[in-house]
């Protein structure tokens, strides 16, 4: 049977026009940006189209974009770089109890190294609380991260409320966009965000390249030590074969939105139809992302519906181990029931996702169930 990929939030495929805009750099492009003669200028410039092409779709300067390897890395520059440089002026930082490993996991070393973290919790619907957030302020905050958008959910945060108190504060906040640019229109000066970060490979880019903006004034200790690549935040010659592909991603990014939502939505309304009350849908209702629908199967296993339909690329979030069912950290927290919890299946769709490939998946799931 076909193959349908229903899981573009794990990762994208590379558009074409991605794939087209690298293809010189494959061929003809092949000097050293740094350098500065003929075989290092003309990439210089693509370089630095690239950045400027990046800074276009979130609202700010190029000079503002410091190119990584993903967004793990990008997140550990902001956390661990505004920590080693910032500490002197306080140890505390606040983040949310749903984030992605690639947040939580530097936090948990941060705290080896003497950061005090706050985990703030989330509402059934997986979102955090700005109210929340400012109670948990001291005079030694210096940093404040909350997710733009939940990888498993969907579910949108209310990043600019949060953004007014760090800013009434004079507190650095960062937000990791890695699932929400290119979704949904993102701009760091509406989101008065200090640091954004940006993942290549979920935007129809490349793996292995990603971007943090690093708001003009904000310090932060570079991970990476040596020569003064990327402003001086990431040493090592610049891949600016990703990051053209980033970069044509970036300006691509956001052209089928509206199509995405309906399919999603008619997914959503098909499901209803068929099995009613016996599928329940996780996260907020109307404040997430347009491509995403976390839905719960009640009292069935999401896993044991997904090996079934071995033609379907889909994800549940949720662990198996020796028969019993371990609810992901997420829903945890939103206090899902486990009844509910363990059957969840993550369907996100993407641009190349079509209505025919969503009747064969109801079609399937009904069968089944």
């Amino acid at each position: 049977m076909k193959k349908i990929y229903f899981d573009y939030n794990a990762s994208t495929p590379l558009a074409p026009e991605v794939v087209d805009a690298m293809q010189p750099l494959l061929h003809d492009y092949f000097g050293n940006p740094s350098a500065l003669h003929w075989a290092g200028k003309p990439v210089k410039e693509q370089l630095h189209n690239a950045r400027k092409q990046v800074s276009e779709l979130i609202g700010c300067t190029p000079s503002e974009i410091t190119f990584t390897s993903g967004g793990s890395e990008a997140n550990n520059l902001a956390l661990k770089g505004l920590y080693f440089k910032n500490q002197h002026k306080g140890n505390h930082i606040i983040t949310s109890t749903i984030e992605h490993p690639a947040i939580m996991n530097p936090c948990k070393f941060l705290e080896k190294v003497g950061a005090r973290i706050t985990y703030v919790g989330v509402d059934q619907f997986g979102r955090v609380s700005p109210e929340e957030v400012e109670k948990a302020i001291t005079k030694d905050t210096i940093l404040i991260t909350v997710m733009h958008s939940n990888n498993e959910t969907g579910t949108l945060q209310p990043i600019k409320e949060i953004g007014e108190i760090a800013e009434r504060y004079g507190i650095a906040f960062h937000t990791d966009a890695s699932q929400s640019v290119g979704k949904v229109p993102v701009n760091v000066n509406e989101l008065k965000v200090d640091m954004l970060t940006i993942a290549g490979h979920k935007l129809y880019a490349p793996k292995g390249i990603g971007a943090l903006f690093i708001r003009d004034g904000l310090e932060l200790e570079p991970l990476i030590h040596g020569a003064g690549h990327e402003n001086g935040m990431r040493a090592g010659t610049e891949n600016t074969l990703l990051a053209v592909g980033l970069g044509k991603a970036c300006e691509i990014a956001g052209t089928p939105l509206g199509k995405i939502k309906e399919l999603t939505d008619y997914f959503w309304n098909q499901l209803r139809g068929e099995f009613g009350d016996s599928v329940v849908l996780n996260g907020h209702p109307e404040d997430r992302l347009p491509n995403t629908l976390n839905v719960s199967f009640v009292r069935r296993v999401g896993q044991d519906i997904l090996d079934k339909i071995p033609q379907l690329a889909a994800s549940t979030g949720s662990a198996c181990h020796a028969g019993s069912i371990e609810l992901s950290p997420v829903l945890k927290e939103m206090k899902v029931p486990e009844e509910i919890g363990m059957g969840a299946i993550r369907f996100s769709l993407g641009r190349y996702t079509t209505k025919a490939e969503i009747d064969t998946v109801i079609k399937n799931i009904k069968e089944i169930l």
